[in-house]
């Protein structure tokens, strides 16, 4: 008799077990679930701080993206153009600058870029209503993509000789962005960056366009060695707009 009791007892504490998990785990049904993830992130990049970094309580970003060519393990080809050619051969910048170096074989990924900058804001002295964009060929079409992916990030855009998706241009027209092209270019044609511009006047926005007539792919060079370029993103600012 006890003996069946607790088989008895057994049974419907089984019976109550099977019922609470059919409960949690519905057949032939769906139910609200979440993901909490951390992105697991290992990026090489060059890293710029202002000579007189402590005299301010918070400095401007700059994120710079390289092209195919930069790609790999070795940071000294990442000083081969832009604003990490000009800092390694001695000039200073107002700006923190962050210069990070994709993998070989890999595209610039939005999500790793963010956490690079949010990891850099945890650090560093940084002005998050400052936060400025450009990249050049594969860097430039990164810098498209980035700013897309996240249209609320950054302060302004500078894609040099890139190109992107036209329907990106409703989330980033409230963007200040600045585009730069050589009418030569044979790497990425110049509609390229004019889809774009066109896209985002289209969508409202009102975007700077600059053509060098006689440049090819090499649109850059001009660009960064132009001081009215570094004038224009320091007048922009996020939390003005």
């Amino acid at each position: 008799m006890k003996n069946g009791l607790l088989r008895s007892l057994f049974l419907l504490l089984c019976g109550l077990v099977v019922a609470n998990c059919g409960a949690e785990e519905p057949a032939g049904r769906q139910r609200p679930a979440e993901l909490q993830a951390k992105v697991d992130v290992q990026m090489k990049y060059l890293l710029y701080l202002p000579k007189d970094y402590d005299q301010q309580e918070s400095w401007p970003v700059l994120l710079f993206l390289h092209g195919s060519g930069e790609r790999g393990s070795d940071l000294e080809k990442v000083k081969m153009h832009g604003p990490p050619k000009r800092i390694a051969a001695g000039e200073d910048f107002p700006f923190i600058v962050v210069s990070p170096q994709c993998p070989p074989g890999k595209w610039w990924e939005p999500l790793e870029l963010v956490a690079l900058l949010d990891d850099l804001a945890g650090e560093y002295k940084v002005d998050k209503d400052r936060l400025y964009l450009t990249g050049l060929s594969m860097g430039g079409f990164g810098a498209w993509r980035l700013a897309f992916a996240f249209p609320d990030k950054f302060a302004a855009v500078a894609p040099i000789c890139g190109g992107g998706e036209i329907y990106w241009a409703r989330d980033i027209a409230h963007l200040p962005i600045w585009v730069f092209h050589g009418a030569k270019d044979r790497g990425v044609p110049l509609e390229r960056s004019q889809s774009m511009v066109d896209a985002l006047k289209e969508s409202g926005g009102d975007p700077k366009f600059t053509i060098y007539p006689e440049a090819g792919h090499d649109s850059w060079t001009e660009t960064y060695d132009n001081p009215q370029f570094y004038a224009w993103l320091l007048d922009q600012k996020k939390s003005s707009k």
